[in-house]
């Protein structure tokens, strides 16, 4: 017979990662993908911050999409490392409670935040004289507390419910840090409501901001295709296929985790998907909408010679 758990007894995470020398290489560079997105993302916030010319609603976006992805960073990366380095693979329920909410809300919030980008874009191509107008600074303030918010609201809901659920005597959660999916499999009691509302969620959050994203590029394409330009449209085309790489990896990896099926979920594919949308995305975000950007790159080189001035130039 099943023995409900002690709420005040802790979880243990399996972690990714087991004792060997293919896994200690493959932590090693899961490792060094989390310091560059960490470096990656901080310095995008601080050339964003300092730089007056990028004081822009597109940029303000972008340095939104970096602070998430810095505290997606600080909410996972840390604790991953501790259970394999050091062992110590417990953690407390408010813990796993505060993982479940913080990545959620990172999460859901990041998918509105991603739409609200893509809509930017499509104004900045398509209706570029009416920009002001179209992506005004209040609107731009709209989108992003409304991103925030509804992540947050996301996170609460999933992060109590989960909590509330009876666990079962075996509290090993075979994952790299604590997902709502993750901890479900360990109630006693019926989570099948539960399961529906996940669902739901998952489809306002995910499946939604995913067709104004597709909506939005499918629209800037066809304005492309009509750019009588062959330099200007391969560019277009390298950057819009770039975004939607990014995008899809991010929307794909996060329906696969949230939207399939108790039936179909393996706990070994979980997190090695999970890798890609808490870990690499945040990588590849600064890379792909910001560094290749010829107006980040003017204040990188400004920043450079700013901090080389300040270096040698009283000598």
């Amino acid at each position: 017979m099943m023995e409900a758990r002690n709420t005040t007894s802790d979880f243990i995470l399996l972690g990714l990662f087991k004792y060997t020398q293919l896994h200690r290489s493959l932590f090693t560079m899961l490792l060094t993908i989390a310091i560059a997105s960490l470096i990656g993302n901080a310095i995008m916030l601080l050339l964003i911050h300092q730089d007056h010319q990028l004081h822009t609603p597109m940029y303000f976006l972008l340095s939104q999409l970096s602070f998430m992805d810095l505290m997606l960073f600080s909410t996972i990366v840390p604790k991953m490392a501790t259970v394999y380095l050091t062992d110590r693979k417990s953690i407390s329920p408010a813990g796993c409670g505060l993982q479940i909410f913080v990545s959620l809300t990172l999460g859901g919030g990041e998918s509105f935040l991603l739409a609200a980008m893509s809509y930017d874009r499509y104004v900045a191509v398509c209706h570029p004289l009416r920009y002001p107008v179209l992506m005004s600074w209040p609107l731009c303030l709209q989108m992003t507390m409304g991103s925030w918010i509804l992540g947050a609201a996301d996170g609460l809901i999933q992060a109590a419910v989960t909590l509330s659920f009876p666990f079962c005597s075996a509290h090993k959660i075979n994952h790299f840090f604590c997902e709502a999916p993750m901890l479900v499999r360990l109630a006693c009691g019926d989570t099948s409501f539960f399961e529906n509302l996940m669902y739901i969620c998952c489809v306002l959050m995910l499946l939604i901001p995913l067709s104004l994203i597709l909506t939005s590029y499918g629209l800037i394409l066809a304005a492309v295709l009509r750019m009588p330009s062959t330099d200007a449209r391969k560019k277009a085309f390298a950057t819009c296929s770039s975004h939607l790489a990014v995008v899809g990896l991010f929307y794909g990896a996060a329906i696969f985790i949230y939207m399939r099926p108790t039936s179909y979920r393996s706990a070994n594919y979980d997190k090695v998907v999970s890798v890609f949308y808490t870990i690499v995305t945040p990588m590849l975000n600064p890379i792909i909408y910001s560094l290749r950007n010829s107006e980040v790159k003017g204040a990188v080189k400004k920043w450079l010679r700013k901090c080389l001035y300040l270096k040698y130039g009283q000598n």
